[in-house]
C-alpha cells in the first residue's frame, strides 16, 4: 500500500528550506522538470531589468496569495487588472493534487478583467522576497511572471504578477463547470484538499467585497 502522503504547509520559512520544496516536489512524475536556483535567479534579474533599482515592488495576487502570501509585505490594498482573469484553468498534480487524485489550481488567464490584491515589498527587502515568491510559483513553468498595470481606483500602477503558460500540458481550458466541480471537491495532495484552497478564496474575495461570476459559478456546482 502506497504510505499517505505527509500534509505540509506554505510558509516563508518553508520556502526557503531545500528540505520544504524537496517534499511538495517529490510528487512530481518522472521525467519533470524543476527550475534550479540559477535560473529561478536569471528570471528574477529578467523581471527586475524592467523596473527601477531600489524602489519597491507591487505583486498582484488573485488566488492564494491574497489569503496566504507568505512573504514579508509592508501594505495591501484591493486592485484591478484589465485584459487578464482568474481561472481554474490548470491542473493540479502537485501540492493541491497528486496523479491519483487531480485538482484544479488558478491561474491568470486571458481576457476580461480581475479583481485581487496588490502587496507591496519593501524597497530594501525587493531581492529577497521576489526569491520567496519565485520559489512559491516558478519552480515549475506552469505560470509566466510579467508585469501587468494594476489600478488602486483610477490610480494605475505597476506589478508583477503569474499568469498562465497556455503550452503547458497542464493548461486546461473549457471544461463543463460541473467537471470542474468535482476535481475541486476530489483533488489532494501534499498541502491538502483543492476544496480548501477554492473555500479560502472565496471567503477572502468575499472579505473584500468583490464578486467573481465565475467563482461563484463553481461554488454553486461544487456545492
Amino acid at each position: 500500500m502506497k504510505p499517505a502522503t505527509q500534509r505540509v504547509q506554505v510558509t516563508r520559512e518553508g520556502l526557503l528550506d531545500d528540505a520544504f520544496v524537496a517534499k511538495v516536489y517529490a510528487q512530481l512524475p518522472a521525467g519533470a522538470r524543476l527550475r534550479s536556483v540559477e535560473e529561478l535567479e536569471v528570471s528574477i534579474d529578467a523581471i527586475l531589468s524592467q523596473h527601477e533599482r531600489d524602489a519597491p515592488v507591487l505583486v498582484f495576487g488573485y488566488g492564494s496569495l491574497m489569503w496566504n502570501p507568505a512573504m514579508d509585505h509592508v501594505d495591501v490594498r484591493p486592485a484591478k487588472v484589465q485584459g487578464w482573469h482568474r481561472s481554474f484553468c490548470l491542473r493540479s498534480i502537485i501540492g493541491r493534487g497528486s496523479p491519483e487524485r487531480p485538482g484544479l489550481m488558478l491561474g491568470l488567464d486571458r481576457g476580461g478583467a480581475c479583481h485581487g490584491m496588490l502587496l507591496q515589498i519593501d524597497a530594501g527587502k525587493v531581492r529577497d522576497e521576489l526569491r520567496v515568491l519565485w520559489r512559491r510559483e516558478m519552480l515549475t513553468d506552469v505560470y509566466e511572471p510579467r508585469w501587468v498595470v494594476a489600478r488602486l481606483g483610477r490610480t494605475p500602477v505597476r506589478a508583477i504578477t503569474f499568469t498562465v503558460n497556455r503550452s503547458h500540458p497542464r493548461y486546461i481550458k473549457g471544461l463543463p463547470v460541473q467537471e470542474m466541480a468535482q476535481m475541486i471537491n476530489t483533488g489532494a495532495g501534499s498541502l491538502g484538499t483543492c476544496r480548501e484552497y477554492f473555500d479560502a478564496t472565496v471567503e477572502q474575495l468575499a472579505a473584500l467585497g468583490i464578486r467573481d461570476a465565475g467563482m461563484e459559478r463553481l461554488r454553486a456546482a461544487a456545492g
